[in-house]
């Protein structure tokens, strides 16, 4: 890595940014690697802040994972879905808070988008913990909000690049940074001490060939990526639908039926998302 991009990734570790983020993701991840961590141990951790809390619980019952109004506490939800689909929430919510209040919402729409449809994919395809390739396709962009937060400047080049050049934003990243928002995401996610279930479709969900401790969460977070786009929900950063990698669709073995019924399930999904999870400071309370 040269002295430039090495200096870069310490200042984007180091950000500011997500400032209650680090601590509740670190407390988390010490309490997990420990066997007699209970769920409602961690559950207080991430409930002693309300507002938190309350975002995780909105993502747990809303269309998402199919628990409308049933999860009423994050304890429970960590029962139901485990501590690295939790942890990934609580990750996921403070990012999606920023992606909201900085006008993201076409981004955050593309990483639900994708959520869904992972899952989607997941279940169809009998793959252990679903909700871990859920979340882990729900996070898979998160590289692009610390860009545009942390180097506007760059950013902006990109974007026009991105216009005027008619090229992936994955593309015009490598061509203005010399790294991109998958590496970002990487970075971050070993910092965090995030799962590879997690940081490997994160890191590879463009190359999920590459993919050497997640590969077919990977690849399914990866086709996930392509639906969504060809289906023009939410707005990733460029209008381009990659070509999905054929040895990521040879692993996940799909036949055209149940492509057919993936997609099916993709677009009643999409419909049924509630557009209040796009609106910044709509947050329901947490039952006691």
């Amino acid at each position: 890595m040269s002295v430039e991009k090495s200096k870069i990734r310490r200042r984007i570790e180091e950000l500011k940014n997500l400032p209650t983020l680090p601590g509740v993701i670190q407390k988390i991840s010490l309490m997990v690697e420990s066997s007699s961590t209970s769920a409602e141990e961690v559950g207080k951790i991430i409930s002693s802040d309300q507002i938190l809390s309350a975002k995780v619980l909105r993502l747990i019952n809303s269309a998402f994972y199919g628990f409308p109004g049933r999860i009423s506490n994050v304890t429970h939800g960590l029962v139901l879905l485990g501590f690295n689909v939790v942890k990934g929430l609580v990750l996921s919510t403070s990012v999606f808070d920023i992606m909201l209040s900085k006008g993201m919402v076409d981004l955050w729409k593309h990483s639900l988008g994708c959520a869904m449809t992972a899952g989607a994919i997941a279940r169809k395809l009998n793959q252990p913990e679903p909700e871990e390739v859920s979340v882990a396709a729900l996070l898979h962009d998160f590289g692009k909000v610390v860009i545009k937060l942390e180097m506007p400047e760059e950013s902006g080049e990109i974007e026009k690049m991105v216009r005027e050049k008619n090229i992936s934003m994955y593309e015009a990243e490598t061509k203005v940074l010399d790294f991109t928002h998958a590496a970002v995401g990487s970075w971050l996610c070993e910092k965090w001490n995030l799962p590879k279930n997690l940081s490997d479709p994160i890191t590879y969900h463009h190359q999920p060939h590459l993919a050497r401790f997640a590969p077919r969460q990977t690849a399914m977070a990866h086709l996930s990526d392509i639906l969504v786009r060809a289906k023009g929900f939410g707005f990733s950063g460029d209008s381009l639908v990659p070509i999905i990698d054929k040895a990521a669709w040879e692993s996940l073995k799909i036949t055209p039926e149940i492509l057919e019924e993936i997609i099916g399930d993709m677009e009643e999904s999409l419909e049924n998302i509630d557009d209040s999870m796009f609106v910044a400071g709509n947050e329901q309370k947490p039952n006691s």
